[in-house]
C-alpha cells in the first residue's frame, strides 16, 4: 500500500514550489533586502513571488535528485546563488525531504551561512 502512496517527482516539485515561495517571500521581501529602486517598482513583493510558484517548482525540479526507496523517497534539492537582479541574489538552500504516504517531511535544511534548521 505504501508503494502506491509514495509521492512522485512531480508531486515533490509542486511541494518545493510552495516552499520556495515561502522562503523567498521571507528572504527577498524584507525592506532591507530589496534595493530602493526595486522597492519603488515592486508594489507587492509577496504577491510577485507567489506569482512565480510554477517557475520556482520547475527550478526546484531541475536541481533535485531523488533516491527512490520504493515505499518512500528522499529528495535532495540544492539551489541558489543566482542573481535575480543587480544586487539581489537567490539565497543558497539545500534541503533533504522524506516523501512517504503522500506526505513530505523536511529532514534537514542548510542556508547561505551553512546553518542547519
Amino acid at each position: 500500500m505504501l508503494l502506491l502512496t509514495n509521492p512522485t517527482a512531480d508531486d515533490y516539485a509542486e511541494h518545493a514550489g510552495r516552499q520556495l515561495v515561502t522562503v523567498l517571500s521571507a528572504e527577498l521581501c524584507r525592506s532591507e533586502a530589496v534595493p530602493m529602486l526595486l522597492r519603488l517598482w515592486i508594489r507587492d513583493c509577496p504577491d510577485m513571488v507567489a506569482s512565480q510558484q510554477q517557475t520556482l517548482a520547475d527550478v526546484a525540479a531541475r536541481f533535485t535528485t531523488r533516491l527512490n526507496l520504493g515505499v518512500a523517497s528522499i529528495y535532495t534539492t540544492q539551489l541558489g546563488g543566482q542573481e535575480l537582479a543587480p544586487g539581489l541574489r537567490l539565497p543558497r538552500v539545500k534541503a533533504m525531504t522524506l516523501a512517504v504516504a503522500g506526505r513530505f517531511v523536511m529532514l534537514r535544511t542548510e542556508r547561505d551561512n551553512g546553518s542547519l534548521e
